[in-house]
């Protein structure tokens, strides 16, 4: 039986007794009991509502493989100490455990600590809410507390460097100059104009602005090289391979995490496509190609090509939440897609897929002259499924490029070299 309940049962027993007898001692611990029940609900009530706690998150963007930090602190605001208070947190962000017993809080004090998380699995998650526990000294009450305030954080997919990418796929034909003014400093300068304001310092044609006496700045039109369009396989059907898992119930920091890649990438052809495109958007795009993406997951996900960092965000946050939800085989979604492709184009496309009509689509984009490049990602290293090694020997024999990736293989490594026929 629970302490409340005997002392509230002991309570009743003398009451009565007092009633009965008329005694001044059985009225004396009545009114004793009666004191302390009151004083400790007072107390519990007192320790969960003056007191505040504030929760600083250092970023609400993260990625996969990087560690989130955030910082809590707990004010008492009340005139009688806390013995003590439990901190209860349910963000659903895998292995992130914020909560904590703080213990004898004086008047106006405060308590802070900071948690850190490494981020193991993308997705979009919520930091919150909070659940604050406290009780009196006699151990008759426990109150709990529910702060609703919650935040947003975003995980990205992880990316790794591609050094021996560069060099192939710098040399990828491109199409003719574009003559498209742009806003960004390339090779390809278009001519002059006056300086409007917002326009970057480093842009001012020194020359022209000594001979004219205002300010000149060049014009630039986009490199003549084909936009780059990365064609995500998220159909269910292809998928192979199972996530890390963890112990079922696992309270605290430690968690048993199996024996994993040094990338922390979970064994599936899901985690290994979408940290493909991750890479190979982050790639071209430092090299200052306009990427796009495309990918039937939820539902169908294009991002229209361009360059920058903008647009790398804007791709790591599609990458960041989409699932292997996807109906429509891959082969169909470059069909599709492609068909408003101009010859100034370059389409990768990642899948696990042993799908031979893709080879059959990518022949007739190579007819158009649109260039293709395949990742295939061998599912059979995952998981039961079937070897792709029919499909790779087609995509070879039609001098399609293709990458090979295997479940464990270092990315860099399986994107370092093109599959050849032995």
């Amino acid at each position: 039986m629970k302490r409340s309940w005997v002392i509230f049962l002991l309570w009743g027993v003398v009451l009565l007794a007092a009633l009965h007898t008329g005694r001044d001692l059985y009225y004396h611990l009545t009114y004793v009991l009666s004191a302390t029940i009151a004083l400790s609900f007072l107390w519990t009530w007192g320790s969960i509502h003056w007191v505040r706690l504030e929760r600083q998150t250092r970023g609400r963007r993260s990625q996969v493989g990087k560690v989130t930090e955030e910082r809590f602190t707990v004010y008492n605001t009340g005139f009688f100490p806390k013995l003590w208070l439990e901190v209860r947190d349910h963000s659903d962000l895998p292995g992130h455990y914020a909560g904590r017993v703080v213990s004898t809080l004086g008047p106006f004090r405060r308590r802070g600590w900071t948690v850190k998380t490494t981020c193991r699995r993308r997705g979009r998650f919520t930091l919150g809410p909070i659940t604050l526990s406290s009780g009196d000294p006699f151990g008759l009450f426990k109150m709990q507390r529910h702060l609703s305030r919650t935040f947003t954080m975003i995980v990205y997919p992880a990316t790794i460097e591609l050094p021996a990418l560069a060099q192939p796929l710098g040399q990828l034909p491109g199409g003719g100059a574009m003559r498209r003014r742009t806003h960004y400093v390339t090779t390809n300068v278009a001519g002059v104009r006056e300086y409007a304001p917002g326009d970057s310092f480093n842009r001012i044609h020194w020359p022209s602005t000594a001979r004219t006496g205002r300010l000149i700045v060049k014009e630039f039109e986009l490199d003549p090289t084909a936009d780059i369009w990365l064609f995500l396989d998220m159909q269910r059907k292809v998928q192979a391979g199972s996530a890390w898992e963890t112990i079922p119930g696992q309270e605290g920091p430690a968690i048993l995490w199996k024996e994993r890649p040094r990338l922390e990438l979970d064994p599936t052809t899901e985690e290994y496509g979408v940290t493909i495109a991750a890479s190979l958007a982050r790639h071209f795009i430092h090299l200052n190609r306009a990427v796009g993406l495309i990918a039937y997951g939820q539902h169908r996900e294009v991002a229209q090509a361009d360059r920058g960092d903008r647009q790398l965000t804007k791709l790591l946050e599609i990458l960041a939440v989409i699932k292997a939800r996807g109906k429509i085989p891959i082969g169909d979604v470059v069909a599709v897609e492609a068909s408003r492709f101009s010859r100034d184009t370059t389409a990768v496309v990642i899948t696990p897929s042993t799908d031979e009509g893709l080879a059959d689509v990518l022949r007739s984009l190579k007819r158009r002259g649109i260039r293709a490049i395949v990742v295939l990602i061998e599912a059979s290293t995952f998981g039961q499924a079937k070897s792709s090694l029919t499909l790779l020997a087609e995509l070879i024999a039609s001098d399609i490029p293709v990458y090979l990736v295997k479940c464990g293989q270092p990315l860099e490594e399986a994107l370092g070299q093109t599959q050849v026929l032995n």
